[in-house]
């Protein structure tokens, strides 16, 4: 048997999106940016796809900006505002993606903007409390704050920071990327300013995302150009990447409350399994709660075996696909900045592995996967 258990890294492409696609790969080949027939029909389907994703999103087509995906679309939101000086304060915390953490500071070791990261719990739970304070007393700011973490689940109350930075009218970035797609996301309501989502976490292709830019919220460029994008986003469109995009969205949504019933049965069988056969299993950040973090992951923290080091290591053996944190980060020796943010230096021996999972996974792979798991704890027991 072969696991694929590390969603929230990419998922696989529907192949319903790969046949919208593939007429964008073959035939319709013209640059958008001509003005002659073969360029018109490009152009033509960049705009229904925008549409699209707007009516989906509740925006309207003005606000949404095609770009690679998500790490783009959040250096976007950032650099273009602090670029413009309307942003000289960047609030934000030490659990976020890399995206945006090496982004701010980046641009704080430089002296370009002041950067204070909000306090959290031994959960990862944001101190919503100490974020009002600060946006007390502060000027020229934008929060950035994701909706729902990568690595350890934890969901933002994304409408409560919003009304906040409405409230002291501040800008509000979020990277929306593990929850576009998987939650219902209404930005006619929201008052947030920028969000980022990439179509690779819905079963879209890679390579794609949009920035949401509310219609008052327009800054300068990030990527200068031919002027594409509204002449926001300056580059030949990625057209393939755009309608397979809009058609992912789509198909995400659509089916949405029947994938996440699914995705959660198998979520709260993993935790189950897991509970009745390793002893001293427990579960980073929000992730072991079901009914209140991302239901596509879980993130494990095993208890003290020789065979932590080497675990992710084994279950590849087993074609078992898993991770140990944020896909970007999966080479490097200090491991997840999150758990380590999370941890403070204790329990620095206990395994990390995060599974995440797909409409596509079945409850067969779950019980596979635990009974690997398992299995490589009994033998380095008996070893040891």
């Amino acid at each position: 048997m072969k696991v694929y258990l590390d969603n929230a890294a990419t998922t696989s492409i529907d192949k319903r999106v790969l046949e919208e696609m593939l007429p964008f790969l073959e035939n319709n080949f013209g640059n958008p940016s001509s003005t002659h027939s073969h360029g018109r029909v490009i152009k033509a389907a960049i705009e229904k796809s925008r549409k699209k994703v707007a009516e989906l999103l509740h925006a309207t087509p003005a606000e949404i900006i095609f770009t690679s995906g998500g790490t783009e679309s959040d250096n976007t939101a950032i650099r273009s505002n602090v670029n413009t000086g309307k942003v000289k304060h960047i609030i934000s915390s030490k659990l976020e993606h890399h995206a945006v953490l090496h982004t701010v500071e980046e641009l704080e070791r430089k002296g370009v903007v002041k950067a204070t990261y909000i306090d959290f719990d031994d959960k990862g739970n944001l101190d919503l409390i100490q974020l009002e304070e600060l946006l007390k007393d502060s000027k020229d700011v934008m929060v950035s704050l994701m909706h729902g973490n990568n690595e350890i689940g934890n969901i933002l109350d994304i409408e409560k920071v919003s009304e906040l930075c409405k409230e002291y009218g501040v800008i509000f970035h979020s990277d929306t990327v593990q929850t576009v797609g998987h939650f219902d996301i209404n930005l006619s309501t929201l008052p947030i300013n920028y969000i980022a989502a990439s179509a690779h976490k819905f079963h879209g292709p890679k390579g794609v995302g949009i920035l949401y830019m509310k219609k008052d919220s327009r800054t300068v460029p990030f990527i200068t150009g031919g002027g594409q994008e509204r002449e926001m986003r300056g580059g030949t469109e990625n057209v393939y990447g755009i309608v397979g995009f809009a058609k992912a969205l789509e198909l995400a949504l659509s089916d949405l409350e029947n994938h996440r019933k699914h995705i959660e049965s198998l979520k709260w069988r993993m935790i189950q399994q897991l509970q009745e056969n390793i002893q001293g299993v427990e579960f980073h950040g929000n992730s072991g709660d079901v009914d209140n973090s991302l239901y596509t992951v879980l993130n494990v923290c095993l208890p003290e075996s020789p065979a932590n080091g080497m675990m992710l290591f084994n279950l590849d053996l087993a074609s078992i696909s898993a991770s140990g944190g944020s896909a970007c980060s999966s080479g490097a020796l200090a491991g997840s900045h999150v758990i380590n943010a999370l941890r403070k230096g204790k329990n620095s021996e206990k395994g990390v592995i995060r599974f995440s999972f797909s409409k596509y996974n079945t409850t067969e792979e779950i019980d596979y996967t635990v009974s690997k798991l398992k299995e490589v704890l009994d033998s380095s027991k008996v070893v040891g």
